[in-house]
């Protein structure tokens, strides 16, 4: 009913996202991914910034946000492309709204170049 119209995002205007560049192992919940920004990057996962990770196969990604009281975990699964993570020597890439919402769109931040636009009539 709502189609592209209506999407779960991130704000466009949100101040701190940060990609963790690593892929990490997708069986962790925000339990584990909070530890990973915790202990691994030093940050305190409570302040409200907005945490990127992806699988090996870069065809998954989970967004951790604390927000208030408790975590919000995002996870999009793609049906056939892979998220174009940004390369580099930096364990962690800091983002705007504006490029994470991209990301999830299946941009390539470096060439802005996104996904084909796929359209199913069944999951079988």
């Amino acid at each position: 009913m709502f189609g592209a119209y209506y999407r779960l995002r991130p704000h466009p205007r949100m101040p701190q996202i940060y990609l963790y560049r690593e892929p990490v192992d997708f069986r962790k919940s925000f339990r584990g991914l909070a530890a990973i920004v915790e202990q691994e990057l030093g940050h305190n996962p409570f302040e409200g910034a907005l945490y990127a990770f992806t699988n090996r196969r870069r065809d998954k990604i989970k967004l951790l946000y604390w927000e208030e009281n408790g975590f919000v975990l995002y996870y999009k699964s793609l049906a056939e492309e892979k998220f174009h993570w940004p390369g580099g020597e930096e364990e962690l890439v800091s983002l705007t709204g504006q490029q994470i919402n991209w990301l999830l769109d299946g941009y390539n931040l470096g060439a802005m170049k996104g996904h084909r636009k796929l359209h199913y009539e069944a999951t079988f």
